[in-house]
């Protein structure tokens, strides 16, 4: 059995996040030792790891004091722990895996593994932190990757890979399923007609994210309802047809009274959990052509240039014109997609397998 240190920046809601309560919880219930570190303090995420039995630590990466005492501590937690692998997670996360391992000692029996979770991200907000990523990326043991695009992205920014491996994400696909029960009662709660046509967008609000594409494609399509679920949603300026939830920790219960699930990402997007989570719930997707959205959807959905509103409401309108069987039939064929080729339990063993193998 495995013993991983995993180091993230942070432990909010996002698909990071998840997928590493996801990895962690389940490696774990394996047998595999598992140890958490989020750098930037606890978030709601950090209470869902603890509740599946693994251990979290936080430091406080923000303040004047913590930015002096996180590296001390991490190496020192590094030390007690004694950890076969260090996994970092996204830039910030690998970074202090790097400088705890380094540090700590032991490095010729302990691994390093470094997570990619992003593509073409905004060179103009993280240019410094991509190019000191690639400086030190010779001394990562493996570096994992969660998209081909990512991958190929980094290698052309200079990332210089000892081994480079693609793990995609994984979806908890008994969580996340068709369900007419809760189709009725979410949308009975929310209002909606059990006829109109349903379109849901998960994001937190980023320019990343592209949330102005999909309400100006929602604005030209009064016949469909939108839903927005994510961080600071409730904040923007919505069409009438168009809904903001917020932050929620109750997705899988509000996906199945959709119909359609949409990715509107600008770039920066590796694999959209949220893009994946959705067909698992027997949504249609529509995604922008960011990151491996491409290869999630395969043939059951639409994908469509990124930052192009009027594709992405023709591409939404094509779907929702769709009469009920047929559009029965294409969600039923996302979330066979998704349970053969994108199953927590599928993800899970790639990573168990590569960790044997290091």
């Amino acid at each position: 059995m495995t013993s991983v240190l995993h180091v993230i920046s942070g432990l909010g809601v996002g698909g990071a996040e998840g997928m590493l309560h996801q990895a962690a919880s389940r490696l774990a219930a394996k047998g595999h030792r598992q140890h958490v570190v989020s750098l930037t303090g606890r978030g709601p995420v950090a209470d869902l790891i603890e509740e599946a039995g693994v251990p979290v630590t936080c430091f406080d990466l923000r303040s004047i004091g913590g930015k002096l005492s996180t590296l001390p501590k991490l190496v020192k937690l590094v030390r007690a722990v004694k950890p076969e692998i260090i996994q970092g997670w996204m830039y910030h996360g690998d970074l202090g895996a790097t400088f705890a391992h380094l540090l700590s000692g032991s490095r010729g029996s302990r691994r390093l593994s470094w997570g990619i979770r992003c593509s073409n991200m905004d060179m103009e907000r993280n240019a410094a932190v991509i190019g000191l990523c690639a400086r030190l990326s010779p001394r990562a043991d493996v570096i994992v990757a969660n998209s081909g695009v990512g991958a190929q992205t980094h290698l052309q920014r200079g990332y210089r890979p000892k081994r480079l491996e693609i793990i995609p994400n994984g979806v908890d696909t008994v969580g996340y399923c068709p369900n007419l029960q809760r189709r009725s009662e979410v949308r009975a709660n929310l209002g909606i007609d059990p006829s109109v046509r349903l379109a849901v967008h998960v994001a937190r609000v980023d320019p990343m994210k592209d949330h102005a594409s999909f309400l100006a494609a929602m604005h030209s399509l009064p016949q469909v309802t939108g839903i927005l679920i994510g961080a600071g949603t409730r904040d923007l300026d919505l069409p009438p047809n168009v809904l903001a939830l917020g932050r929620r920790m109750d997705v899988p219960a509000l996906l199945p009274a959709a119909d359609i699930i949409v990715s509107s990402s600008a770039f920066g997007e590796g694999f959209s959990n949220a893009l994946a989570e959705g067909m698992s719930c027997g949504l249609v997707p529509v995604a922008t052509d960011v990151g491996d959205a491409r290869m999630i959807v395969g043939d059951s959905g639409v994908v469509v240039p990124p930052s192009d509103p009027v594709a992405l409401a023709r591409a939404i309108d094509e779907v929702a014109g769709l009469n009920g069987y047929t559009l029965a039939r294409r969600g039923a064929a996302a979330r066979a997609r998704v349970v053969t080729e994108f199953s927590i339990e599928k993800t899970v063993t790639r990573f168990e397998a590569l960790y044997g193998s290091l």
